[in-house]
């Protein structure tokens, strides 16, 4: 049976060059990179070279870059010490919009626990908060702003250029999970003036439970953030903890070649999208695509099929070889429909027909040829047994 994935917003599988990169630091090169030594100062290139590399990807500096466990962790370590900063100069509130991945979300619940406000912002039928709301959200006691960057479940994209332009006007912090654009977007802090951005190796061709957060170094050398991990003091003090070296080289591999072959990778993969999905419309009734097209990542479809619930469609799907998602890969087997559509207006019955589908660099023609081939027969089943 032919295997086909299409789940590359849940996690990508590890580039071979990337692993090759890798795999001297899982054997020969296992020095400390703390160790003064011979063997720690390989890894301590190593380390080096990949700071190099990921700051490349996001246009910024290597002492700005703080290797982290991925996603999560950046996003509680920005969310976090940004709040008790935010304490100690008797402020309290914080914003954030209602379509953030988890990480986000269940961070601002905690401290919703703590005593701090918290502003969720909602969105429109496209997925986007509306600017104004937003600038008058913001008050004297406002800490931090949080906006992704992209939408893990639609592909949305937000105008972050200008939503932090309008955060720094107020002289609050800004923080964007860029965990989804990393990799597929032209990220250019040069122009976006984020004071925190996180991204995670695993959503682009790197290891998994390896990432990085941007801490902008104006912002760090004025009022530098408290960690969250304490110890040894390794990342500048920033992030205690060995560093996990042969991840951070993939991380840092990874970041060099979509810093190369983003814009190939994008044409390619885009014009695969878009086959697809005129087929699936062509082919399938009451078919309804979440999220302007025009402002969607170029790999992404998040499609609402009346009449089949998403879960059986991908269970049914991966009986034929064919892997999709029903929303974030972090939500599976939630019984609520996805938060993300909900606040898109969705109702609950497209919501539970809602799928994800998202192709990669390992895409080809004749996997979107067969998917298109057997969906519609999936679907008809489904819908025939209800």
């Amino acid at each position: 049976m032919k295997k086909v994935y299409l789940d590359y917003n849940a996690t990508t599988p590890i580039d071979p060059r990337v692993l090759e990169e890798m795999l001297p630091y899982l054997g020969e090169h296992y020095g400390n990179p703390s160790s003064i030594h011979s063997f720690g100062r390989k890894g301590k290139e190593a380390l080096d070279r990949a700071r190099e590399q990921v700051a490349g990807l996001i246009s910024a500096t290597p002492k700005e870059i703080i290797f982290t466990s991925g996603g999560s962790e950046g996003a509680n370590f920005a969310i976090k010490s940004s709040a008790l900063k935010g304490l100690s100069d008797n402020k309290n509130h914080l914003i954030t919009t209602k379509v953030e991945h988890e990480c986000v979300l269940e961070s601002f619940k905690f401290l919703e626990g703590q005593g701090f406000e918290v502003t969720y912002l909602g969105v429109n039928s496209d997925g986007l908060v509306d600017l104004n709301e937003l600038r008058d959200s913001i008050s004297d006691s406002t800490i931090l702003v949080s906006c992704m960057y992209a939408n893990n479940e639609t592909g949305v994209i937000f105008p972050l250029e200008k939503i932090a332009e309008i955060v720094k006007e107020k002289g609050v912090l800004f923080y964007t999970d860029a965990v989804q654009a990393a990799g597929k977007i032209d990220i250019d802090l040069n122009k976006i003036p984020a004071d925190l951005l996180a991204i995670s190796a695993h959503k682009f061709y790197g290891p998994k439970s390896v990432g990085a957060l941007f801490v902008r170094d104006s912002f760090s050398q004025h009022s530098p953030l408290s960690p969250l991990i304490h110890g040894g003091g390794q990342e500048r003090g920033k992030r205690s903890g060995t560093e996990n070296v042969a991840g951070i080289v993939g991380l840092g591999s990874a970041s060099a070649i979509a810093s190369e072959e983003m814009l190939s990778d994008q044409s390619k993969i885009s014009n695969l999208r878009d086959e697809l999905l005129k087929s699936l419309e062509e082919n399938i009734e009451n078919i309804k695509l979440n999220g302007s097209l025009e402002n969607v990542l170029w790999n992404t479809l998040n499609l609402s099929i009346l009449g089949a619930q998403g879960e059986s469609l991908a269970m049914n799907l991966d009986i034929e070889g064919v892997a999709i998602s029903t929303g974030s890969a972090c939500s599976e087997g939630a019984v609520d429909p996805s938060h993300v559509l909900s606040a898109m207006g969705l109702t609950r019955a497209e919501a539970a027909a809602s799928i994800r589908i998202s192709l990669g660099r390992f895409t080809g023609k004749d996997d979107i040829d067969y998917v298109a081939s057997i969906f519609p027969k999936v679907v008809e089943r489904i819908r025939r047994v209800k």
